[in-house]
């Protein structure tokens, strides 16, 4: 995988052992190489470590849980994501990922793409603080490996290649409102399941996904909001379908694909 940098020595030792007892794909970190060019060591700091651990954990969690929703809501097995979590830049079948690019899930190899800096964007640039929110964020990009198990991510990218930019944009907005209504039943059954849920923590999702919300993001960056061009949803939008997976923790109450109101 390409990247800025590498790890040598005791780092690369670190990095080794990180990601054998997390169970995620730490190439992201590793020495390699590849098209992008080095522009200095990989420092793999604690706080890389401790992200790692969240994800890990949070990951685990998604695995458990969607596992035993396709088996008692569709009666199908369900075969887990794989997180590569990376420091800088990284490469995929999907293009470079890097900062900012932000989290995102890339179809051409099935796995879900993680800066290990992310966390910290999300607290002090977009206002979402809390760890269920950050874990809201991984089980979105979860979620969009969810509709790829389901054949639903595939009918729309197809969708999509074959529509003018609005039409795609709009198609766009509801993948993602599905992904969040998917990780609103996700977040239920952490509750339910696990009952881990500490008071605040839907709260902290919520804001994240009020504050990462198309309209929110331009406003806040002094742009004109132009609905056309959205390819997420709005805040209100978001919020309410990760509450609609909340509440139902019904895979059907999550077709935003043939809803008439998002």
């Amino acid at each position: 995988m390409g990247r800025a940098g590498g790890v040598g020595g005791v780092g690369l030792l670190v990095v080794l052992v990180v990601g054998y007892f997390l169970g995620i794909d730490v190439t992201g970190l590793l020495p390699e190489q590849s098209a992008v060019q080095p522009s200095g060591p990989v420092e793999i700091t604690q706080a890389d470590r401790e992200r790692g651990d969240f994800v890990s954990v949070t990951l685990a969690d998604t695995e458990e849980i969607w596992t035993a929703v396709f088996l008692e809501q569709l009666g199908e097995t369900y075969t887990p994501a794989v997180l590569v979590l990376y420091k800088g830049v990284t490469a995929s079948p999907c293009g470079s990922a890097s900062g900012a690019t932000g989290p995102f899930y890339c179809p051409g190899d099935k796995k879900i793409y993680l800066d290990t800096d992310f966390f910290t964007t999300m607290e002090q640039r977009l206002g979402a603080r809390g760890d269920f929110a950050a874990a809201y964020v991984v089980a979105h990009e979860v979620a969009h490996h969810v509709q790829d198990e389901l054949g639903i991510l595939g009918q729309a990218n197809d969708l999509r290649a074959q529509s003018n930019e609005t039409d795609s944009n709009e198609i766009s907005v509801r993948i993602e409102l599905q992904a969040d209504c998917l990780a609103g039943i996700w977040a239920g059954q952490v509750k339910q399941r696990f009952g881990t849920i500490q008071p605040g923590d839907f709260e902290e999702a919520l804001n994240a996904a009020h504050q990462i919300g198309d309209d929110t993001l331009a406003r806040n960056a002094g742009r004109q909001v132009m609905p056309h061009t959205f390819t997420h949803g709005t805040s209100a939008q978001r919020a309410r379908w990760f509450q609609t997976g909340l509440s139902s923790g019904q895979l059907a109450d999550c077709d935003t694909i043939a809803a008439d109101r998002l």
